[in-house]
């Protein structure tokens, strides 16, 4: 079986989803910046506030290398990822890529984005992140999921595209 790529602003449900993909599907789950968080040994913000910006994306991009050798995986990206060309291309060609299309209004009232160094720069910074990273996210996507009623709906409907699929 192909990878199940989520992809998306942060606070999406990217996660969330994966867990329900993970469960629904038997399949493993792997998230890409708990994988930075875990091979670095500090948080994204100590990452952030200590090596940069760029060295985490460096970080990012070798898992994404990495993630794009395997199978059978759903895999919850961070939502800076897709920003690389090199990391779209790689994760694009090994599986089937949703772009969880949540409100960034609705995020960034109702997500704990306490923990997510750029989401600290205000709500107008937050949105023009979104509408930067919109075109990107839909052109690397197979499938773009509105994330209208709830994580297990958005589930069912990835599963659903899935099933269709094969």
């Amino acid at each position: 079986m192909n990878n199940i790529i989520l992809i998306g602003m942060m606070g999406c449900g990217k996660s969330t989803c994966g867990r329900l993909l993970r469960d629904k599907l038997g399949l493993e789950l792997v998230d890409t910046d708990e994988l930075i968080v875990a091979c670095a040994g500090m948080t994204i913000s100590q990452i952030f506030d200590q090596r940069g910006e760029l060295w985490f994306r460096d970080l990012e991009s070798e898992i994404a290398r990495e993630l794009s050798q395997t199978s059978g995986l759903v895999i919850a990206t961070g939502g800076g990822l897709p920003l690389r060309e090199e990391n779209r291309r790689a994760l694009r060609e090994t599986g089937t890529v949703f772009f969880l299309n949540r409100d960034p209004e609705a995020i960034f009232e109702k997500a704990n984005l306490q923990d997510r160094p750029l989401a600290q720069m205000g709500r107008e910074n937050f949105l023009q992140r979104f509408r930067d990273r919109e075109p990107i996210y839909r052109a690397m996507a197979h499938h773009v999921m509105p994330c209208l009623v709830s994580a297990d709906q958005t589930t069912d409907d990835i599963i659903a595209i899935l099933g269709r699929q094969s």
